[in-house]
């Protein structure tokens, strides 16, 4: 077997006297004008939201429906399991379609919704997309954008802006592995992830100190070279044209070049959350703290990713290297969840509008409605 088998490369509440601190993923919900104060009053403009169950709620999407009610913007919870025209017209969709996409390659009915979800957005070129579904599919397949992540290094070239060595795996054998390693000039320890980067299996991880360690490799899925960067990532969420970094616990340093240790096993969730808390985490505590990322290398890193990715509502995990002081790219993340960012609920209004501010007037959908003997349709949302 030789390498050609290897793709090298809160809602509101009047104020208390002694109000209780802040959760930590609260986002900030600006009074609004009473004018508009009604959630079901009609608004002109309208915004669907076709998310999971779950995404519904971790969220918030109630408190934000009342934010966008006072701007006079109708929020709907989009049901795939309706045809979509009976539910619109929309100015703008707001989707995490991510579930489905997966979903559809096994699956005849999540196909259907897929579809029938494209079929409408075909017939509604008006309606703007966030985010369009092509850009959205390729951040599934960590072989894809990986390769994004690597073209940076050569158009933001000066920026002192890199992406780790990498290799694409579609095998099992690990003297061809070790072989690619080689050519590649990756450096133990190893970083591994699957490639399908959604779903719980793309939280799975393990780290390999050594070409024994190969064997542990699950095809397919990315090798990375790991870099020492002090136990922060800085998880960079872009809406539209803001962007809002935040500090997260990261993996800590490991004694570069291979040893006899073990292959560690970890759920990067127990690793990088807000609350979490690992030995894998734990650093001297006589390590010194690197530098936070410069923020001309961050908006030129957030402006070239906005381009070549297409897309308005996505996060980048970027860590800083322990030695050189590189930002370094090491993930895209699909509509993140803003966990840190309390303007994130007034920045995707600001963006919303500017995209509504551009736009000609709603024109109604002519799709036929669902008669009324027809079973009434469930809140929004898809299982997931």
């Amino acid at each position: 077997m030789d390498l050609t088998e290897l793709s090298i490369m809160t809602a509101m509440s009047p104020p208390a006297r002694d109000p209780p601190p802040s959760p930590p993923f609260c986002f900030i919900i600006p009074e609004l004008p009473k004018l508009c104060s009604s959630r079901n009053q009609m608004a002109s403009r309208r915004v669907g939201f076709c998310l999971s169950e779950k995404k519904i709620k971790r969220m918030n999407l109630s408190a934000f429906a009342d934010l966008c009610a006072g701007h006079g913007i109708d929020v709907v919870e989009i049901n795939l399991s309706q045809p979509v025209a009976s539910q619109g017209p929309f100015n703008v969709i707001v989707h995490k379609l991510s579930d489905v996409i997966v979903e559809a390659k096994h699956d005849s009915q999540s196909e259907q919704l897929l579809s029938n979800f494209q079929s409408y957005i075909s017939a509604h070129p008006q309606t703007v997309l966030l985010d369009p579904l092509p850009a959205m599919t390729q951040l599934l397949d960590r072989f894809v954008s990986y390769r994004i992540m690597s073209q940076l290094q050569t158009t933001l070239k000066g920026r002192s802006i890199c992406c780790p060595p990498y290799l694409e795996i579609n095998t099992r054998d690990p003297s061809v592995i070790q072989s690619a390693v080689r050519s590649r000039q990756l450096s133990y320890p190893l970083i591994c992830k699957t490639r399908v980067a959604h779903g719980s299996r793309s939280h799975e991880m393990s780290l390999i100190f050594s070409k024994a360690g190969l064997c542990d490799v699950h095809p397919p899925c990315v090798l990375q070279s790991f870099v020492n960067h002090g136990a922060v990532l800085h998880k960079v969420f872009v809406v539209g044209d803001d962007h809002f970094t935040v500090e997260r616990p990261s993996l800590k340093n490991f004694p570069p070049g291979p040893c006899d240790r073990s292959t560690i096993f970890f759920n990067s969730h127990d690793v990088s959350k807000p609350e979490s808390s690992s030995h894998l985490t734990a650093l001297d505590d006589t390590m010194p703290r690197l530098p936070p990322p410069s923020d001309d290398a961050m908006v030129a890193l957030v402006r070239q990713l906005r381009a070549e990715l297409g897309m308005s509502l996505f996060g980048v995990d970027v860590i800083v290297n322990l030695h050189t002081h590189t930002l370094t790219i090491i993930d895209i993340n699909i509509f993140p969840g803003y966990e840190g960012v309390p303007q994130f609920f007034s920045s995707l209004l600001n963006y919303i509008e500017s995209i509504m501010e551009k736009q000609g007037p709603l024109l109604p959908d002519r799709s036929p409605q669902p008669s009324q003997h027809e079973e009434q349709r469930p809140t929004g949302g898809y299982k997931s």
